[in-house]
């Protein structure tokens, strides 16, 4: 009946996770920032709506958006509106790049863990994911000798995600000098994920932005302005790849939903200060879930540099899954990392997008689980 495409996918790991979650559990396991916007963005969508909004818009996206998204870029590196393009959420400006770049027997480069999108895009563009590992001994980058040697003839782009889901790595500019080096050696295309761009708590976020001609960059506003379900997201690249991606959208979404788009476009001219705020309490949650988590035996949790995730390693006779819906069955959601990649087996992340009240409670109960099976 069903497309193999349809069947060499699977239910990703959190979704699992969460269909079998108890009513009342204590949510560790969804990255999404339990804010909600700012009043001037919810204004805006209630104007845009009353007032008409709700009609189809360019598949681009709204001329002021893409200008507004060029303008916010320019910290970065120089960003032109015909180099970007609006999107329903980063969700499918990933997957759209991956249809419109990827051929049958084109191999990406993809991290391993990482999130849970890149390698089903890559199996359902005909293509091969090959998994390049990032370790926790390694602050969550890549070996640039080992992904080197990954390359084959067939290797077409490379997928970069900084802050990183689910590790909360954060590259800095050393890696990605060599990442660039390898695909500018290579002839390869870079798809670099920074929807976590702004949640960066050592340093600042280093980006892929202004480095390299190949390059399609990916973000989103859901995280930015906590607004996940909304589902207005952006890529950039050249304007030739973008127009590209733009067709390949139009047969997917028509156009981005246009009152959505307008209210984004009142939260990037209005004021910043609910990002600064919402970035300051994840700071100090990521203070203390990784306190809490490390003082429980058999935990080993590292400091995430970037996004709201923690990924700690545990010293326990069970695979992450079956560790999971222990916690699960106790009544606190988190994350295998076996959902994230072979490499991710032996962690578990638990996201710190909810109250510090919750956080306390849910890791009590973690630490509860644990000392069961000591």
């Amino acid at each position: 009946m069903f497309a193999s495409r349809a069947t060499h996918v699977e239910l990703s790991g959190i979704r699992k996770m969460f269909e079998a979650a108890p009513s009342g559990a204590i949510n560790l396991g969804l990255g999404e920032p339990d804010f909600q916007p700012p009043l001037h963005i919810l204004e805006a969508l209630e104007r845009a709506v009353r007032g008409g909004m709700n009609k189809y818009g360019p598949t681009g996206g709204l001329p002021e958006l893409r200008s507004a998204v060029a303008e916010r870029l320019s910290r970065y590196a120089p960003v032109t509106p015909d180099q970007v393009l609006i999107t329903t959420g980063a969700t499918q400006a990933l997957c759209a790049t991956t249809l419109s770049l990827v051929d049958r027997g084109d191999e990406v480069l993809t991290p391993d863990p990482g999130f849970v999108l890149f390698a089903p895009h890559i199996t359902l563009a005909s293509g091969t994911p090959v998994f390049y590992k990032v370790r926790k001994n390694d602050a969550f980058q890549p070996r640039l000798d080992e992904l080197s040697e990954l390359v084959t003839p067939k290797t077409k782009a490379i997928i970069v995600n900084s802050p990183g889901n689910p590790t909360g790595g954060v590259l800095d500019r050393k890696t990605i000098k060599g990442i660039v080096e390898v695909a500018e050696d290579n002839d390869l295309l870079i798809i670099s994920d920074e929807v976590y761009e702004p949640f960066v708590y050592e340093g600042r976020h280093e980006t892929f932005l202004g480095t390299y001609d190949k390059l399609v960059y990916v973000n989103s506003f859901s995280k930015l302005f906590a607004m996940t379900g909304w589902r207005i997201g952006y890529l950039v690249a050249a304007p030739e790849i973008v127009k590209t991606l733009a067709k390949i959208s139009y047969y997917f979404i028509a156009c981005p939903p246009t009152p959505t788009q307008v209210a984004v476009l009142a939260g990037l001219r209005g004021p910043q200060d609910f990002v600064t705020h919402m970035v300051k309490e994840f700071h100090h949650r990521r203070e203390m879930i990784v306190g809490l988590l490390s003082r429980i035996e058999g935990f080993d949790c590292p400091w995430p540099k970037g996004a709201f995730y923690t990924f700690p390693s545990f010293d326990f006779e069970l695979t992450s899954e079956d560790l999971a819906f222990k916690i699960l069955k106790a009544g606190v959601i988190c994350t295998p990392g076996s959902a994230f990649g072979a490499g991710g087996e032996g962690h578990l992340r638990f996201s710190y997008a909810n109250s510090r009240e919750n956080i306390a409670k849910g890791v009590e109960i973690v630490s509860k689980v644990a000392q069961s099976l000591q």
